[in-house]
């Protein structure tokens, strides 16, 4: 096989023998390239495709690794939420609870302190009203169990002012009532002497006694007729041993004749609280107790206040 080769300007001609061996190789290497073409071309495809199922592979396993991390947080979440809820629970049971004896409180101090029919009535929710307003947007929808927490919260609230309004008419109406100048002063004996005119006992003369007097047995006990303040505590000329106390409203009690004093000047006296021991001192003819009322600093009978009703 010959090959010939011209120059460019077709002035010089050369020629090639190809022998058989070279033919050959010619040959192969002509027929070879398209195929080595193909050959690398089918292996840069298939390491595409083996690096395209690496990054598929390594993608979802990373999802399913994220995934697995959200169903474990709502895991979770879920747990907390069903453990706040059942705080949530037992809180509205205490709440309940918690209203439920106040109720029974108000009803049975209501019972107590004879109060009219519907002045406090702690089976019904308060009385509440006003003038239409302009509103103010849309109203916020709570879930359910807030709004039924509110409302036991604003029961309750409601609950313990009716309380402490009922307390407060209470304390006032017992201040009264202790304040209240009644009764006699002793727990056993006898009135002996009247308030005003009478026979003097040691001289015989018309006279003028500002108490009355009960007698009783020596040492037995003298009771203060209402609550008050002691003002005055010790002896005085004619009165012996003797106690004043401050009612209150323009009222004092005077106790006089006493064999010992229980209190002193300051102390604050309950109705109906011994403050002394009945006795003979002054000027007495046996032991009793001298029983004395002021109004607005002037001796009154007290004969009025012994037969008041108490309160």
């Amino acid at each position: 096989m010959r090959v010939i080769f011209i120059s460019q300007g077709h002035d010089r001609v050369r020629q090639v023998s190809l022998g058989r061996r070279v033919r050959a190789l010619l040959f192969i290497a002509v027929l070879g390239l398209p195929l080595g073409i193909g050959v690398f071309a089918g292996y840069q495809w298939s390491g595409a495709t083996a690096n395209t199922e690496i990054l598929v592979v390594d993608t979802t396993q990373q999802w399913s690794e994220e995934l697995a991390q959200q169903h474990q947080s709502v895991s979770e979440l879920r747990e907390t939420a069903t453990a706040q809820l059942s705080a949530i629970a037992l809180r509205m049971a205490e709440l309940q609870a918690r209203l439920v004896r106040l109720d029974a409180l108000g009803e049975r101090l209501i019972t107590m302190a004879q109060l009219d029919e519907g002045e406090f009535d702690f089976s019904q929710p308060p009385a509440v009203g006003g003038p239409e307003t302009v509103a103010l947007g849309e109203a916020y929808q709570a879930p359910e169990f807030i709004q039924v927490m509110g409302r036991l919260v604003e029961q309750i609230e409601d609950r313990e002012q009716q309380l402490d309004t009922l307390e407060a008419l209470m304390t006032r109406r017992k201040l009264r009532d202790d304040s209240f100048v009644a009764g006699r002063p002793i727990r056993k004996g006898w009135l002996s002497s009247y308030y005003g005119r009478r026979t003097d006992p040691f001289n015989g003369t018309i006279s003028w006694h500002d108490g009355v007097d009960f007698a009783a047995k020596p040492g037995s006990d003298i009771i203060s007729v209402a609550a008050g303040v002691v003002v005055e505590a010790g002896e005085r000329t004619g009165y012996g041993g003797f106690v004043e106390i401050d009612h209150g409203s323009g009222l004092k009690t005077r106790y006089a004749h006493t064999r010992k004093n229980l209190v002193q000047v300051g102390d604050i006296v309950k109705k109906g609280q011994t403050i002394a021991l009945i006795g003979n001192t002054g000027r007495s003819t046996g032991p009793h107790v001298h029983f004395e009322v002021f109004k607005n600093g002037k001796t009154v009978d007290p004969i009025t206040y012994i037969r008041r009703p108490q309160r």
